[in-house]
């Protein structure tokens, strides 16, 4: 999730074992001892970036740190915060030439190298996502195109595309998303009835995120369902517990074998059809669409498709409910023609739309928003539940065959786009489209 996060506190070398013993202390700490190159080919070496690009970057993290009262005094922490999160350099050298060569996925990288860390992952990156506005001096601003990457044809959501895509990501192991994961196996923003929350009401906060989409979409006994996107099956066995007829669709076949298992088990079979299919081949009408977070992985040059197939699969009078991460639209046009660190490690191809992105797409092709509802702040306490469980069970991790440095990406995003929601930068809607034109 395009949270922006840039470096942030530094202790500088001559306290760094000290601030490291500290950091490693409170359990977050993944040791990276050594690189598999060939898997890991940017993080394993930094890139070699002009000595100019990398004094600038320099010169532009530690005064942006400076102005954010973020960066420690020379020769002691700052004994006024101490409770301030803190980055830790390892390596400033090398932490200052990916920023230099790659920009923000460098910085990503370099944690990933374990270059850096910090006692407080998601504090750091929240505070430097709240003012990522102002972290780059506004003459520089024009510069933007040639210091960060384009992203690559080759991730583009093509119906080949977006299958590889899917299963970079979410084809990885069933089993790494149970370690963190609750026991519903929802990977997407949970709806609490107060906040902060537990980990023992995650699965009830969850079903009562399904529940209000399937309400919106007004599903009950006998609709025809359609949902695009099954995840592991939850929302598809919740709505056929409701006495409706669900066919759902997705692109990754590890999902496809876990959600046809636990549909054989609750004993509802007869009334899920789980179809290995892209949106765009959906055929029939539909009562009723639901889709959560799904749109984030279309690409913006397909929207015009996905809303279309939503529009298309509408029986007269039907509904459709979305889950959907937004972004605010500047920031959506500035990052869509941008690589960035998650599109290039986490989510290859994917890009959040904005709320107006939405609306405009929608509008287009014959459906108008009939409500919209955020709740931002659940999906900051939804993402953090879910890192520290993942952290808390990085040994089982491990033993599933995911090295240190893929442990440590996990880690990085999921404290990332906690940081985004928890700065506003970021919210998560539900929305209800209804039909707006005729077809």
């Amino acid at each position: 999730m395009p949270v922006q996060p840039g470096p942030a506190t530094a202790v500088h070398t001559d306290r760094a074992d000290e601030a490291f013993e500290a950091v490693r202390a409170v359990g977050i700490v993944d040791v990276v001892e050594a690189v598999d190159a060939d898997r890991w080919p940017d993080v394993a070496r930094p890139p070699k970036a002009a000595p100019g690009r990398t004094a600038l970057a320099r010169y532009l993290v530690r005064k942006a740190l400076k102005d954010l009262s973020l960066l420690a005094p020379d020769d002691a922490a700052d004994p006024a915060v101490p409770s301030a999160p803190r980055l830790v350099l390892h390596d400033p050298d090398a932490f200052y030439r990916r920023i230099g060569g790659a920009g923000l996925i460098g910085f990503g990288e370099s944690y990933m190298a374990g270059e850096w860390d910090s006692d407080d992952l998601p504090g750091v990156l929240t505070r430097l996502a709240a003012h990522v506005d102002e972290l780059v001096p506004a003459p520089l601003h024009r510069l933007r195109s040639l210091w960060v990457p384009s992203r690559p044809d080759g991730d583009r959501n093509t119906p080949d595309g977006a299958r590889e895509n899917v299963h970079r990501h979410y084809d990885l192991s069933n089993e790494l998303f149970a370690t963190f994961l609750d026991p519903s196996l929802t990977y997407s923003s949970a709806l609490f009835p107060a906040l902060p929350a537990r980990f023992a009401s995650l699965t009830d906060a969850q079903h009562r995120k399904i529940d209000r989409l399937l309400d919106l979409a007004r599903v009950g006994a006998d609709t025809r369902l359609l949902e695009i996107g099954t995840g592991w099956g939850e929302l598809a066995l919740r709505a056929a517990a409701r006495g409706a007829r669900v066919t759902t669709l997705t692109l990754s076949s590890e999902q496809a074998d876990l959600a046809r298992a636990r549909v054989r088990e609750a004993g509802l079979a007869d009334r899920v059809d789980i179809q290995l299919r892209d949106y765009r081949d959906v055929e029939g009408r539909y009562d009723a669409v639901v889709s959560v977070e799904m749109i984030e992985a279309v690409g913006a040059e397909y929207w015009h498709s996905y809303f279309r197939t939503l529009r298309g699969a509408l029986a007269p009078g039907g509904r459709v409910a979305l889950q959907a991460i937004t972004m605010g639209h500047l920031r959506m046009l500035h990052t869509a023609a941008t690589h960035t660190w998650i599109s290039k490690y986490v989510f290859p191809g994917g890009l959040i739309p904005s709320r107006e992105a939405i609306d405009a797409h929608s509008t287009a092709a014959g459906l108008r928003i009939a409500a919209d509802n955020g709740y931002g702040p659940h999906y900051a306490e939804t993402l953090r539940l879910w890192r520290e469980r993942f952290t808390a069970r990085r040994d089982d991790v491990a033993a599933l065959g995911f090295d240190a440095v893929f442990r440590r990406m996990w880690e990085l995003y999921l404290a990332y786009s906690e940081a985004g929601f928890r700065s506003g930068y970021l919210d998560v809607r539900q929305i209800l489209l209804t039909e707006g034109t005729p077809r």
